[in-house]
């Protein structure tokens, strides 16, 4: 058993000054290389269909390939200070009061700058965990010791391949830039990347990063007023609910057979996933780019803006129902549920896990082009 500073390198969760300390120090950097530790499983056991629930999953799969070049409509402007403006008036920024702080000084084009800078940041850091999450599944399809799994987990690498390329696109052709890799995010993919077990693989990538891409995307969606956006967005959203599906499949079977011992561990490292998923979403690059006070932008937000917190804990509303499908919240003494307690998040275990739901993010036939 590992303590909190153990397993996330600080005593305190919520200690702002250690969470800011994490930088990216190598951000000019364009390969970053993270040794892979583990074995590349061959099976012999080419029986298809033992595992019914993943090979319905990998026939869906199948049969909902997009190709992101041609089933989007790139030929939409984007004019990237009028959708901030629109998104701004759409989700009301202007109903929070800054007076007193730095932020009730800015005037609109200091917002406007904000807003794409936010922008540039959050699409970047997506980015960044689809390529995490193709190497992740290209090693899930090594190491994985079931036919069906690997069969569907193929489909995968391809799924992630699109939305990389996407993202890519949409930041360099229709925004105006991409950021560097958050510190936080770098040090989750390479812990998931360093682990030997394949369900570590699993858990920190399907269960863990893509649950909560799965919420992103969908808040996202919701709020962006820029129609490219959208399509996209819903594309991806029809692919990760099949990935988390599948990482929550997979795993229920399997950690039904570990021991308390292991269950611990595997609490742990959904835990630190938690944690450094939570801790990137504070955007510190943005705030380090607008040359303000750093620790000093956060608490404002944080106090000023009432359904901050509420949108942080809400994007774990995919992650605690999977970790309690999988039996992890309550295993041994319940130490997940004390952390997700700790962490705000706990009150999610009851919604709906992706395993459950995955069907209804699928698209439905000439749904995106009317999106």
């Amino acid at each position: 058993m590992s303590s909190t500073e153990e397993i996330i390198g600080r005593q305190h969760v919520n200690d702002l000054d250690e969470i800011l300390a994490v930088t990216n120090t190598d951000v000019d950097a364009t390969i970053h290389a993270v040794r892979d530790n583990a074995d590349a499983i061959f099976t012999w056991d080419y029986t298809k269909g033992a595992r019914p629930a993943l090979e319905k999953l990998y026939e869906k799969a199948k049969t909902s390939q997009w190709n992101g070049q041609t089933d989007l409509d790139w030929s939409i402007e984007v004019d990237q200070e009028a959708v901030v403006a629109a998104n701004a008036i759409a989700n009301g920024r202007g109903e929070v009061d800054f007076s007193g702080t730095f932020m009730g000084k800015w005037d609109d084009a200091e917002w406007t700058r904000f807003g794409v800078e936010s922008q540039n940041w959050m699409l970047s850091q997506f980015m960044h965990g689809e390529q995490g999450a193709l190497i992740c599944t290209a090693k899930i399809v090594e190491t994985v010791p079931w036919i069906d799994a690997k069969y569907y987990a193929a489909t995968q690498v391809m799924d992630e391949a699109r939305h990389v390329e996407v993202f890519a696109k949409y930041l360099n052709e229709k925004l105006s830039g991409a950021y560097p890799v958050n510190a936080h995010l770098k040090m989750l993919l390479d812990d998931i990347v360093l682990d030997s077990r394949w369900d570590m693989t699993y858990l920190g990538m399907q269960i863990m990063v893509e649950g909560l891409a799965l919420a992103a995307f969908g808040f996202m969606h919701q709020m962006t007023t820029e129609p490219l956006l959208k399509q996209m967005l819903r594309y991806v959203m029809s692919d990760e609910a099949r990935h988390v599906a599948f990482g929550v499949l997979s795993l229920k079977e399997y950690y039904a057979e570990l021991t308390t011992a292991e269950l611990r561990e595997r609490q742990e490292f959904a835990f630190e996933a938690a944690v450094r998923m939570r801790d990137r979403l504070m955007q510190q690059e943005v705030w380090e780019r607008m040359g303000v006070p750093v620790k000093e932008a956060i608490q404002v937000v944080n106090e000023r803006v009432p359904d901050q917190k509420i949108f942080q804990q809400m994007l774990f509303a995919k992650i605690v129902p999977n970790c309690r499908k999988l039996g992890l919240i309550d295993a041994g003494d319940g130490w997940l549920r004390e952390r997700f307690t700790e962490l705000g998040v706990i009150e999610f275990e009851h919604m709906a896990d992706t395993g459950e739901e995955y069907e209804m993010f699928a698209l439905a036939e000439g749904e995106v082009a009317s999106a």
